[in-house]
């Protein structure tokens, strides 16, 4: 009985052992699936041979967006929320984890509102192949995030490469002296491979004759910052090109560095030449043209004002060039012409400006000349062309007349002097022809007119003699009025409507030119202003500025104050200006210029063309448009070089982020052109001749020009 009793209180012990031990365990087992359930990883355990899920924690619920009873109900919803892209992926790694062991594989998942994660899985194996139990044990970690920013990554690197590709100008960094980086272009400007450049010195890429200014450059931006400068670049095969180099400072992989761009300025200064070329030199005879001369002109007059001395002008004129054009055809009367320019430098001397003033004539200015020199040399230019010229076969002869004017005495300025050489050469035609003739004040009238203006002039401003016309700016984009040009006009009791060209000189040169211009900038902003007050779609009111008035000690209160006293908005208003006022003393300009724009008034460049731009001047001046001269748009249709000239300014104007206008359209064929050669605006009596404040205002309201699907209303009929 002992025996019994002790043997089963053995058993008893033993029993109690093994529940604590049972009790412990799931304890423990409770402890990992509470620690399991804490994670934000997905884990799970798979029975291979029954293909069913044995566990899986809460966090499967948070990524897949199902209860993670489905996936105990479904084992398949692991293979089907597998994006279709990657189930061959997540197939293979079924398959590896088998095999191996172990195996790792990113694959995207769509949950069960269709949004797309990436999952790193990590699959384990619990037991051997070939063994009945295996356990595939698997913990998914959601990547979506890392993946979105790798994505993002790339996409900015390639987006980076792909623009640095494109970029059709050169990108580099220099750091330690050396090139660190250069996108593709500069190997291909410099003709070395991309691996040669990396590591060269940027100055061994300069022309020798321009290292030492590069190098003083480069020591004035490291004190200043960012700089641009233009300089001589040199290709690995020896030739050069003309490039503008912009640099500022920067940081490359965490060091010091600087960063910055080469741009070849071939191309513009080829087109500034070409510029220079159509615009100041006869295309036919490569003599300068009227606007040259008259440039070189004033020069030689300042300089005879300052040494008190003289000059003189002629004005030589072919006979019968019309006749050879209509017998034998342009192309010989054009040949004629070129001989005969040959023929007249010869005999001139070098000091000497010889250029063509229109078809037939020519123009000799002659420095330090006098009377008799003059004469001597208009005697030698009759008998140069009086010897018969050999053209294609045919012998031809010229009649030639000379007029001379002679300064001071006939003319202080380009224009009188050349006017009363006119006079004089049409005696010369009217005495027969083959003579030369001297002007003399009997000849012109201009003087008593002269005076005649100037005194109604200093009566015009209190009677309230001028007025404002108005013609509209139209955008050939849209067909809208989007401005208008203000046009003085003089109302004399006498002589009727005076158009400015009259009296604007005489006003320049007897100083009420700036009373007078202020009375027209008040006029139009209050106009403007009284028609924006009305609704009316106006957004520019364009006003003529005289050189005169522009150089004013306080030009720039004036406008500001009219604009304080009209309530107009500054940024209404805009100034034009003509390319000689602007291009004259350049240096002062840009402050006035400066402190205009500052206000937010626009600024235009009026007449561009007729005068002598500096384009490295232009780019600094902070103008917003530039207007082609009607001189080029009268006969663009007809005559190459003015087309030529006109997209030259287009693309110049647009090269410098300015708006284009052409000015004096008149015929739908020269606003074909205009628009087929991307000019921006114009203005032209095509659209409107210059009307009245009331007129102006109705042309707002109908905006007749409007276009429609591209095409103008008013002529596309």
């Amino acid at each position: 009985m002992e025996q019994s009793a002790g043997e089963t209180g053995d058993s008893g012990g033993a029993l109690n052992e093994r529940e604590q031990v049972e009790q412990a365990l799931r304890e423990s087992e409770e402890r990992f699936r509470e620690l399991l359930g804490s994670l934000h990883e997905i884990v799970w355990c798979y029975a291979v041979e029954e293909r069913k899920v044995l566990y899986v924690n809460d966090a499967v619920e948070g990524i897949y967006g199902r209860p993670k009873e489905d996936f105990f109900a479904n084992p398949k919803l692991w293979r089907t929320a597998i994006h279709p892209d990657d189930r061959e992926l997540a197939r293979q790694a079924d398959l590896s984890v088998l095999e191996s062991g172990r195996t790792e594989c990113d694959c995207r998942i769509v949950d069960a509102q269709g949004h797309l994660h990436w999952l790193h899985f990590r699959l384990y194996r619990v037991g051997n192949p070939g063994v009945s139990g295996v356990r595939v044990v698997g913990v998914g970690i959601d990547i979506t995030a890392r993946k979105r920013a790798e994505l993002a990554l790339a996409e900015s690197e390639e987006l980076f490469l792909t623009t640095m590709g494109a970029a059709q100008v050169g990108i580099f960094v220099v750091q330690d002296g050396q090139l660190a980086y250069v996108n593709p272009l500069i190997p291909r400007l410099f003709g070395y491979s991309e691996r040669e450049m990396t590591g060269m010195a940027p100055f061994d890429l300069v022309a020798p004759e321009m290292r030492e200014a590069a190098v003083e450059l480069h020591r004035q931006s490291e004190a200043e910052g960012s700089r641009s400068f233009e300089t001589i670049a040199l290709r690995r095969d020896g030739s050069t090109f003309p490039a503008m180099v912009l640099a500022s400072p920067t940081s490359f992989k965490g060091r010091p560095a600087w960063t910055g761009t080469i741009f070849d300025l071939t191309e513009r200064k080829q087109a500034e030449k070409r510029i220079v070329e159509l615009a100041f030199f006869d295309p036919l005879t490569g003599l300068p043209n009227r606007r040259l001369l008259e440039d070189r002109v004033e020069q030689l007059i300042a300089d005879a004002e300052r040494e008190r001395g003289s000059l003189a002008m002629l004005v030589l004129d072919l006979d019968k060039l019309k006749r050879v054009n209509d017998s034998l055809g342009h192309s010989v009367g054009d040949q004629l012409l070129c001989a005969a320019a040959v023929r007249i430098k010869r005999v001139v001397r070098k000091i000497d400006t010889i250029g063509r003033k229109s078809g037939d004539e020519f123009v000799f200015v002659l420095p330090g000349a006098k009377a008799e020199e003059a004469a001597e040399t208009a005697r030698v230019l009759l008998d140069a062309c009086a010897q018969p010229f050999i053209i294609n076969g045919h012998e031809l002869t010229v009649l030639t007349s000379i007029g001379i004017s002679l300064y001071p005495e006939d003319g202080s300025d380009f224009e009188h002097l050349c006017k009363n050489a006119d006079l004089a050469m049409y005696q010369a035609k009217e005495a027969g022809r083959q003579n030369y003739q001297f002007y003399s004040q009997s000849m012109n009238a201009a003087t008593l007119e002269h005076l005649f203006i100037e005194h109604g002039l200093r009566q015009a401003l209190a009677a309230g003699q001028f007025l404002l016309a108005y013609q509209p700016l139209i955008s050939l984009r849209t067909g809208h009025i989007v401005g208008g040009e203000a046009l003085i006009r003089w109302q004399h009791p006498e002589l009727g409507l005076i158009q400015p060209i009259r009296f604007i000189p005489v006003a320049e040169d007897s100083g009420l030119i700036n009373a007078i211009g202020d009375w027209v900038l008040r006029q139009a902003c209050q106009q403007a202003k009284s028609w924006q007050d009305s609704g009316l779609p106006l957004n520019t009111i364009a006003v003529n500025v005289s050189p005169v008035q522009f150089r004013q000690s306080d030009f720039v209160g004036t406008v500001e104050r009219i604009l304080k006293e009209t309530g107009l908005a500054p940024s209404c208003l805009e100034l034009e200006l003509t390319e000689r006022t602007v291009m004259h003393d350049a240096e002062a300009n840009l402050g006035i210029l400066s402190a205009l724009s500052a206000m937010g008034v626009e600024l235009a460049v009026d007449d561009f063309g007729t005068g002598y731009s500096s384009l490295a001047y232009l780019k600094r001046f902070p103008v917003g448009k530039l207007k082609i001269d009607q001189s080029f748009v009268r006969d663009i249709a007809e005559d190459r070089d003015d087309l030529a000239i006109a997209e030259t300014i287009v693309s110049i104007g647009h090269s410098l982020r300015l708006n284009v206008l052409a000015e004096g359209v008149e015929t739908e064929e020269q606003l074909s052109i205009l628009e087929e050669g991307h000019s921006d605006m114009a203005q032209g009596y095509l659209f409107s001749l210059p009307v009245t404040a009331d007129e102006f205002a109705e042309l707002l309201r109908q905006q007749p020009f409007e276009k429609s699907g591209g095409r103008w209303n008013k002529w596309s009929a």
